[in-house]
Parts: structure tokens; C-alpha cells; sequence
């Protein structure tokens, strides 16, 4: 178990965090513009020095939901907000996003010390805790309507906080996690462990570690979503059934699925409902996928599985008191365009169009070590009409090759690249703006391109 964390702060961050240099962003008072990520400081008690930043859409509901939305290993809160589509839901549906960073083990969330195994432990989750309690009394937040999500580390601190707060948090979704209390020590959480540590309890043992850290605890117990990839060689594949095992368990249900589909081609997805045929825990294989979710329209089918793809109610963005302090944000959420859907499809939208007249610009923000990167990509359509369908391409000046990307379906041919909007982020506002990311590999130097194009129109490079 002692290369887990090599693996993880290596492999694991770069693939999702993208946390190249941040975009400094100003914004106008005018209702239409994007929101931006603001960093609160003295939010309250802080045990695990954790910082905070916060994502409140322009078109916030009167009370809130709330998701904790937690990076990977060597991770940070900005660089989830700018590698993930959580944002942009929020900007469509109303509620508020909590981005923490951690700061322990190369930026790894505390899911190996004793403390964090305990409830009101001194270490991160008593002060993700205290992130969620400002987030209630400062913005009036919906304590009826408060979620977690993550991707590896950040999966396996939403297993440990629905088991240790099961009556704050109405549900989670983890991706690429493993159960509460896998790793028995930090000895276990260190360079050099196997990527697959917690194979092996029955059912009954996952979900009584659940159960002994809240005792007294009677329920509700919160849903569960659970996202993997089976190519995922950092956490591996296996880790899937035993957190499926845990929370079967905890809410008392058979480990045999209720129903079994396929979403979209490469998904299979198992629910597990009670008898009153709620879905309480579903868990989705990713055909091929390594340790790069959420990808691909995954953190919509998240957002609807917390229940939140309701219309909002909008209503001015309440004045917290104190007033957080603003740090440079991550590159804007995109605008708000059509609504996800429950499977996303790849393919974008019909008869992309960039009108006579309007103009484009990339941001384009690369993180490279050894032979592979990250990169982070925003398109600003300064124009004064509507992109409806984007699709942006470019030429590397060198070797690079792109292996997996995120809010976006890419193509290469050679040296040639074609990055195209999937379901969910089709639209870039006159004004607006629209992120994705991608990882690739490269020999030599890294070369930014010279030039990008959206929808043929040569654009301006930031």
C-alpha cells in the first residue's frame, strides 16, 4: 500500500486539476455576466488548515442548495472549479458550490489519521464542516438540501463525511473513490502501497464502520453515487464493489442490483432502491476509463441524482456579512445554456455558428512535468451575438497527443486537433465564456499552438 500517494499526487492531479496559472477575471455589475470564484478566509474552525473557496451563481435560490465539491490528491479548490462542469450547473440551477483545498500529503484530503475517522475529529472534515455552516448562515443556505462530491481523494472524503454527518448531507457522489476508513493508518496512506489497499470485507464489516461512527444514529442515511473506470490503474477498478458493498449495507439493501442498464455505450450502471423504490445507492462502470473522472457530462448526471435540476428560483445574491475576500479566480464558468440531460451525448450541437462579424479568444494554460501534461482552454466570445455550437481546432508544433479530455469531445489526425461542445455547454453568451481541459503526452518541448480557430474564425490568443 506504500505507493498509493506517489501514484495518487502524480497521476491523480494531473489528469483532473488542470491547475495551471489562474486567470485573473473582472466582472461587470450587469446581471448577465459570470459569476466569480472568491476565496473566504475565517470561516471558522479550521483544524485541518484547509482553504475555502466559494461559487455563488448570479441567479441563486432564495435558500441554496449547497455541494462540497473536493479536488484530487496535489490538487486545489480553484483547480476543480476550472476542470469541472460544477460551476456551470450551478450557474443554470441556483445553488452554491464549496471548492476546499487541502493541504496535507501533496494536497491530499486527510482520509488516513485517526481523527479523520472520527466525528468532530480535529483535522478536514471538522473544517469542511465549518465551510457548510457558513455557507447556511451567511448566504441562508437550505440545511435540507446540503451534497458532496469528489474525485479520488476528494471521493474518499465524501464516503468518510455521509458517514460521519449522515444527517447534514442528503446525498454524495464519488468518483474514483474507495470506502470510509480504508486506510487503517497513515502508514497505509504513504509512497509505495498497491492502488487497490481495501479489497476484501464483507458487506456487513463496510457497513458497521459506517454505523460505529455514529452510533446512536438512526437515519435517514444519505444516497450514494459511485462513479469508476475500469482501466483506473492509481484506484483501481475493485474498489467500486466495496464501496457499493458499504452503503448497500448501511441502508440495508441486497447486494444484488435492482435494476442494471446502459446509460450511453461503455456505461453499465447498477441501482440498488428500497421498497419503496427509491434509489438509494447506483454505481456506474466506465468502459476503458482510467483515473480521469468526472468527465464527459458526469457531473450533470451527479447534480441530478441530488435532485437539483429543478427550475430555480431566482433572486439577488444574498450580502454575506463578513464579506469573503476575493482571490484571483480560475477562468469563468460558462454562462448558462441548455439543460444537461441525464445521459449526455457526445456529439455537438447541430449547425455550430460563430456570426458575421464576431470575434473569439483562447486562454490557453498548459501544466507540464516529464513527458505528459494538462491543459486548460477558455473561450471568450467577444462578439455581440450568440455562439450556438462550438467548435474550436488547432495544430501542435510538436509531438503532443492528446489521451483523454473533459467537457469537451476531441478529435486528432495527426498534428491536427478538433475540440467540439458536448450536450451540456453548447452556448457561449455574447460577452461569455466556456471552459475545457484536456491531458496529452509529448517528447522533447512543449509547445503551445500558434493559433486557434472557433467555427473557422480565427481568434486572438490571451
Amino acid at each position: 500500500m506504500k505507493r498509493l500517494i506517489a501514484a495518487v499526487a502524480g497521476a491523480v492531479a494531473a489528469v483532473l486539476c488542470a491547475a495551471g496559472a489562474l486567470v485573473s477575471v473582472v466582472v461587470s455589475a450587469h446581471p448577465a455576466a459570470a459569476a466569480t470564484l472568491t476565496e473566504v478566509t475565517g470561516f471558522g474552525a479550521n483544524p485541518g488548515n484547509l482553504r475555502m473557496h466559494l461559487y455563488v451563481p448570479n441567479n441563486v435560490q432564495q435558500n441554496p442548495p449547497i455541494v462540497l465539491a473536493m479536488h484530487t490528491c496535489g490538487g486545489s479548490g480553484p483547480g476543480f472549479y476550472s476542470s469541472t462542469e460544477f460551476a456551470s450547473l450551478a450557474d443554470r440551477y441556483g445553488f452554491i458550490v464549496i471548492y476546499p483545498s487541502a493541504s496535507k500529503k501533496m494536497n491530499c484530503f486527510d482520509n488516513w489519521s485517526e481523527a479523520s475517522k472520527v466525528r468532530g475529529g480535529q483535522t478536514d472534515p471538522v473544517s469542511l464542516m465549518s465551510m457548510i455552516t457558513y455557507v447556511e448562515q451567511q448566504y441562508h443556505g437550505d440545511p435540507n438540501r446540503v451534497f458532496a462530491t469528489g474525485a479520488s481523494s476528494g471521493a474518499m472524503m465524501t464516503n468518510a463525511m455521509l458517514a460521519l454527518y449522515p444527517e447534514v448531507f442528503k446525498a454524495g457522489a464519488a468518483f474514483m473513490g474507495v470506502p470510509f476508513t480504508c486506510f487503517p493508518n497513515e502508514a497505509a496512506y504513504s509512497p509505495g502501497g498497491n492502488s487497490a489497499p481495501c479489497v476484501g470485507k464483507t458487506a456487513q464489516q463496510w457497513g458497521d464502520v459506517v454505523r460505529n461512527a455514529n452510533p446512536s444514529y438512526r437515519g435517514p442515511w444519505p444516497r450514494m453515487q459511485l462513479w469508476h473506470g475500469t482501466s483506473d490503474n492509481v484506484v483501481a477498478y475493485a474498489e467500486l464493489d466495496e464501496e457499493i458493498k458499504q452503503w448497500t449495507n448501511v441502508h440495508g439493501l441486497s447486494q444484488t442490483p435492482t435494476t442494471t442498464d446502459t446509460p450511453q455505450s461503455g456505461w453499465s450502471r447498477r441501482r440498488y432502491a428500497d421498497s419503496s423504490g427509491t434509489v438509494q445507492v447506483e454505481a456506474y462502470t466506465i468502459q476503458g476509463a482510467g483515473h480521469s473522472l468526472p468527465m464527459g457530462g458526469m457531473a450533470a448526471i451527479a447534480i441530478q441524482f441530488f435532485g437539483l435540476t429543478g427550475s430555480p428560483s431566482p433572486s439577488p445574491s444574498p450580502s454575506p456579512s463578513p464579506s469573503p475576500s476575493a482571490s484571483p479566480s480560475a477562468s469563468p464558468s460558462a454562462s448558462p445554456s441548455a439543460s444537461p440531460s441525464a445521459s449526455p451525448s457526445a456529439s455537438p450541437s447541430p449547425s455550430p455558428s460563430i456570426p458575421q462579424g464576431a470575434s473569439c479568444r483562447i486562454t490557453y494554460r498548459p501544466n507540464s512535468w516529464n513527458d505528459g501534461f494538462t491543459a486548460d482552454v477558455t473561450i471568450t466570445n467577444t462578439g455581440t451575438a450568440p455562439v450556438n455550437g462550438w467548435t474550436v481546432t488547432w495544430t501542435w508544433p510538436g509531438n503532443q497527443r492528446i489521451t483523454n479530455a473533459w467537457n469537451t469531445t476531441v478529435t486528432q489526425s495527426g498534428a491536427q486537433v478538433t475540440a467540439r461542445n458536448v450536450s451540456y455547454n453548447p452556448a457561449i453568451p455574447a460577452g461569455g465564456s466556456t471552459n475545457f481541459g484536456f491531458q496529452g503526452t509529448y517528447s522533447g518541448t512543449n509547445t503551445a499552438p500558434a493559433a486557434f480557430a472557433l467555427n473557422g474564425a480565427a481568434c486572438t490568443i490571451a
